[in-house]
């Protein structure tokens, strides 16, 4: 089947993947998990993330929510047409997601903007 979405991961000016980054120190089950999710990302686009992704409120950001016992989050935003950033993803240990964790996705949501208007 053809992939009607496309899923990029952020990447810095020092053009380092911190979502690449952490996915890599994962244990290869959760690997496995991610990739299943940007590949149900890439397929269906938002309905394949049914019932794990959430809009964030007060920000443009949503949330996969991908369970297990490490409780992954991966913050993304949809940047063009049919096209999903990842910008950030990390272990969630509290009930409540950590203010320092989406503001990190944000600025470098912040980031890519001022990459792309620049033509980088």
């Amino acid at each position: 089947m053809e992939k009607s979405w496309k899923v990029k991961l952020f990447e810095s000016k020092s053009r380092k993947s911190p979502v690449e980054e952490f996915i890599d120190l994962l244990d290869a089950k959760a690997r496995l998990k991610i990739t299943r999710t940007i590949e149900l990302l890439e397929e269906f686009g938002l309905e394949g993330g049914y019932p794990n992704i959430k809009k964030l409120q007060g920000s443009n950001l949503w949330e996969y929510r991908i369970l297990g016992k490490d409780n992954i989050r991966i913050f993304y935003i949809t940047v063009k047409e049919k096209t999903f950033l990842l910008l950030h993803a990390f272990k969630k240990k509290k009930q409540k997601t950590p203010r320092k964790e989406i503001k990190i996705a944000e600025y470098r949501f912040k980031e890519y903007l001022t990459l792309t208007n620049q033509g980088s």
